[in-house]
């Protein structure tokens, strides 16, 4: 689904991931780096949806909410064999973040590149800039 002013992209980056996205609120920031995740490593065209994770994460420090989104994905992937097909974040009413992730089984799914293992605080990066929200995050594989 795209939404105007939002965005995400793969950089380069020596043998790990590292992965940009924007957009005009922290929430769909986050929903936009859930996107350039998956789509580093996995074609979810033709995966159906087979459930749904909720989360929701306390007020803190922005990196940290994303990073907790971020780890909740390829905790999933490791743990429970699925991928997440969509995101969509909301802000709770504490300051913290709520999250949807309509899943799917990640064997349906076409694998495109290394999967991830695990979100780098290095080069962390997420805040607001002059075009609404953006973040860098590098994800080893």
């Amino acid at each position: 689904m795209s939404h105007p002013g939002s965005g995400h992209r793969g950089v380069p980056h020596t043998a790990d991931l590292r992965i940009e996205a924007w957009g005009p609120t922290r929430e769909r920031c986050v929903a936009e780096a859930v996107a350039g995740l998956v789509e580093s490593f996995a074609d979810v065209s033709g995966v159906r949806p087979a459930g749904e994770i909720r989360m929701d994460m306390p007020p803190g420090p922005d990196a940290d909410l994303l990073v907790a989104v971020l780890d909740e994905v390829i905790y999933r992937l490791d743990v429970d064999g699925v991928l997440a097909l969509d995101a969509e974040i909301a802000e709770a009413p504490d300051g913290g973040l709520s999250a949807r992730l309509p899943v799917g089984d990640a064997a349906e799914a076409a694998g495109t590149g290394a999967v991830p293992k695990a979100v780098s605080l290095h080069d962390l990066r997420f805040g607001r800039d002059a075009r609404g929200w953006s973040c860098a995050v590098t994800i080893d594989v």
